[in-house]
């Protein structure tokens, strides 16, 4: 889910900047340029680590500005299909839950958090078993599997992950240590 990669681009800095720290101007422009930006390959960007090398830099006639070619290292988060995933319910509604992920947002379908049939709430904004009595709130965290991946690298905020807590150990992790408990005393 989360992994250090190494990144190797080019960073214009701009003829008002010259005066300043190189380096300095160079790691304000990328935590500018890459800062939640999602790619297919590499998946979000969350942060910029450090500058491991700053090449010469380059001028382009028409431009007063000079092109660094940079190698740097970067945090970024990947989620990937099958992987469990921990996380905050963040949203309640009538069809499932959000659930916190990183910085992004799941979906959790209501048919996807148990066998028992859930059933919405509306006036607590929670999800309740028919049978079974378990209840999924916002503020719960959940422990659960990633079923569906589509990324969107222009519109990140539109990219959609798809959750599903229908397998042993997976649930509220409220109802994981009531069966751990359970399993315990028996």
């Amino acid at each position: 889910m989360y992994a250090r990669i190494k990144i190797k681009d080019t960073v214009r800095v701009a003829p008002t900047r010259l005066d300043e720290d190189i380096e300095s101007v160079i790691m304000d422009l990328l935590w500018e340029q890459f800062e939640g930006k999602l790619d297919r390959e590499y998946g979000m960007i969350i942060g910029i680590e450090e500058i491991e090398d700053i090449g010469e830099g380059k001028i382009i006639e028409g431009d007063g500005a000079i092109y660094f070619e940079v190698t740097f290292t970067a945090i970024v988060f990947k989620p990937l299909m099958q992987e469990v995933v921990e996380g905050e319910v963040v949203e309640i509604v009538e069809f499932g839950a959000f659930v916190s992920i990183g910085p992004l947002d799941a979906l959790l379908h209501m048919s996807q958090i148990t066998e028992d049939y859930m059933t919405y709430d509306e006036k607590n904004k929670r999800l309740v078993g028919k049978e079974t009595k378990k209840v999924l709130q916002e503020g719960d965290f959940v422990r659960a599997r990633i079923v569906a991946l589509s990324l969107k690298e222009r519109e990140p905020d539109k990219s959609k992950i798809g959750l599903t807590m229908r397998q042993p150990w997976l649930g509220n992790l409220k109802w994981i240590d009531e069966e751990l408990k359970a399993l315990e005393e028996g």
